[in-house]
């Protein structure tokens, strides 16, 4: 934490010039603030969200439902990845916990369908990675 605090200093001093240790203590005070309203309950929770998409499989599961704009039923989702039906259910299930899809039994099918929070992540995702 000192050589923290001491590369601290010396990058306020770039900047303003002169730091001070009421300075230093000030942008502490600051970044320790930030770190609170962040919270580790909202970090665990966003990195369950990342880890669901950062398969293949569960990616492109969430970008198909998104891209549908519908329910799909599990047999039409089965046709769009190569995986074992265990495996397209273990993918389905870790993208419900995440909160990127709802499903909903329909007699004997089993319909799923992204929410909105998939259809944030995809936007954004859309709007930032390309030609560049």
């Amino acid at each position: 934490m000192a050589e923290a605090t001491e590369r601290l200093q010396r990058y306020l001093e770039d900047e303003l010039g002169e730091c001070r240790d009421e300075d230093v203590e000030r942008r502490l005070d600051e970044l320790s603030t930030l770190e609170r309203a962040l919270g580790p309950a909202q970090v665990d929770a966003e990195l369950d969200v990342l880890a669901a998409l950062a398969n293949e499989t569960r990616y492109t599961l969430a970008r198909v439902l998104v891209a549908a704009g519908e329910e799909l039923c599990v047999c039409e989702l089965q046709a769009v990845v190569d995986v074992s039906e265990s495996g397209l259910s273990h993918a389905l299930s870790a993208l419900v916990d995440a909160g990127l899809v709802t499903g909903r039994k329909d007699g004997r099918w089993k319909k799923y369908q992204a929410t909105n929070r998939a259809i944030t992540l995809v936007t954004v995702l859309d709007g930032s990675v390309g030609d560049e």
